[in-house]
C-alpha cells in the first residue's frame, strides 16, 4: 500500500512534477501546516522557490472530530451543508467550533511565522500544498482566500488525492496535481510508510530558513 518513504520523500516527487516553475520570478508556494509544510519545503528547495504558510482550520462533526463539516481560513468560510443536515449538527456548535477554528489559526500563524513578513500574493502564482487531501474541506477553504487575492494563478499540488475530490478541484484552480487519486481513500498516512505527526518544533525550524532568506520588494506587502 506504501507508495512514499515519507513526507520528505513525496515532496521529492512532487517537485519533479512542479519543475516546469522553477526559479520563475512572481511564484511562491504557500503550504498548510503541519504536514504540508514538510513537503512544501523539498518543493520549494528543488525548485527555488519562496515559501510561506496559510492556515485553514477544519471544523470536525459532533464526536467525530476527523470528519470535517466545515473549515475557516482566514475571514472565508466553508461549510458541507448536506453533512450538516445528515449528522444533525445544530447552529450553536457551529459557532462555538468556528471560533474555536480562528482561534487556533491565529495561534499558528503567529507562532509558524513570527517576524516573517508577510508575502504579496497579488498578481503572482501561488502553488497550495498539502501533503493529503481527504474531504477537501480545508483545501476548499483556502481556494476560496486565495481567490480573492486578485493572484494570477493557482496551482494545487498534493501527493494523495481521492478521485472525486480531484475531479472537484480540477475544475476549481488553474492546475491540480496528485501523485495519487485512489478511488477510496479512506486515510492518507495509508499512502506513507512513515506518517508520524509533524510538531510545531518542525514547521517553526523550516520557516525560519525562509524568513531570513533575502526576497524581492514584489513579493513583500
Amino acid at each position: 500500500m506504501h507508495h512514499f518513504k515519507d513526507r520528505k520523500d513525496a515532496g521529492e516527487h512532487l517537485a519533479h512534477n512542479l519543475s516546469s516553475y522553477a526559479n520563475q520570478k512572481e511564484t511562491i508556494i504557500l503550504a498548510i501546516p503541519r504536514g504540508g509544510v514538510v513537503i512544501a519545503n523539498e518543493v520549494a528547495k528543488a525548485l527555488k522557490l519562496p515559501l510561506d504558510i496559510i492556515i485553514p482550520r477544519k471544523i470536525g462533526a459532533p464526536l467525530n472530530p476527523e470528519l470535517a463539516i466545515g473549515a475557516v481560513c482566514e475571514e472565508e468560510t466553508f461549510f458541507n451543508q448536506d453533512l450538516i443536515e445528515d449528522l444533525g449538527v445544530d447552529t450553536l456548535f457551529l459557532d462555538q467550533e468556528l471560533k474555536k477554528a480562528k482561534i487556533e489559526a491565529k495561534r499558528r500563524k503567529s507562532l509558524y511565522r513570527a517576524n516573517f513578513p508577510s508575502l504579496n500574493l497579488k498578481n503572482k502564482i501561488i502553488i497550495l500544498i498539502d501533503d493529503g487531501i481527504a474531504t477537501g474541506a480545508t483545501i476548499f477553504t483556502a481556494i476560496k482566500y486565495l481567490k480573492q487575492q486578485s493572484i494570477k494563478r493557482l496551482v494545487v499540488a498534493t501527493a494523495v488525492s481521492s478521485l472525486d475530490i480531484a475531479k472537484e478541484l480540477e475544475q476549481s484552480v488553474d492546475e491540480f496535481i496528485s501523485l495519487l487519486t485512489p478511488h477510496n481513500l479512506t486515510a492518507i498516512g495509508l499512502y506513507y510508510e512513515h506518517f508520524e505527526q509533524v510538531t510545531d518544533e518542525e514547521v517553526i525550524s523550516i520557516m525560519k530558513m525562509y524568513a531570513s532568506a533575502k526576497l524581492p520588494d514584489t513579493l513583500l506587502s
